[in-house]
């Protein structure tokens, strides 16, 4: 089973952007769990993270055909883009969306959620603990 994980915009600041809402780990950290959690779960794992919305839309069309699932954190662009949304709907690879903070508890402009709307679950406000969960969610119900 091969799952690719995407972070988008400013997720590689993580333990220096805003740790009281996405903790102190570092990017590097989330890297290094993630492979953990891969090997426990017997998981191919392969990360991608971009700034970039169209670097995420070619990852995604990119994936079609060679990933079985994918984790993703669209960070910011989870409110904004439509592109991001019609990539996931065009590879129909099932998805989960992954958001370290519980963002329906936050500002009224992040309680819109494009990606989402292509996605199989939501997971959000688990810490990094929320791509482990992700992981695990996508193995069993690819295993289904």
């Amino acid at each position: 089973m091969r799952i690719l994980v995407l972070n988008g915009p400013n997720i590689n600041m993580l333990g220096i952007r805003e740790p009281g809402v996405y903790g102190s780990q570092s990017y590097a950290e989330l890297l290094r769990l993630l492979q953990v959690w891969a090997d426990e779960l017997g998981i191919e794992m392969e990360h991608y993270q971009s700034n970039h919305e169209g670097c995420l839309v070619d990852k995604i069309q990119a994936a079609y055909g060679t990933f079985d699932g994918i984790v993703i954190n669209p960070a910011a662009y989870t409110h904004t883009s439509i592109a991001i949304l019609d990539a996931l709907k065009a590879v129909a690879i099932p998805a989960v969306e992954v958001h370290i903070s519980d963002v329906s508890q936050r500002e009224d402009f992040r309680q819109i959620s494009y990606a989402g709307k292509a996605c199989v679950k939501t997971i959000m406000g688990q810490g990094l603990d929320g791509y482990r969960q992700a992981m695990v969610f996508l193995r069993d119900y690819l295993s289904k």
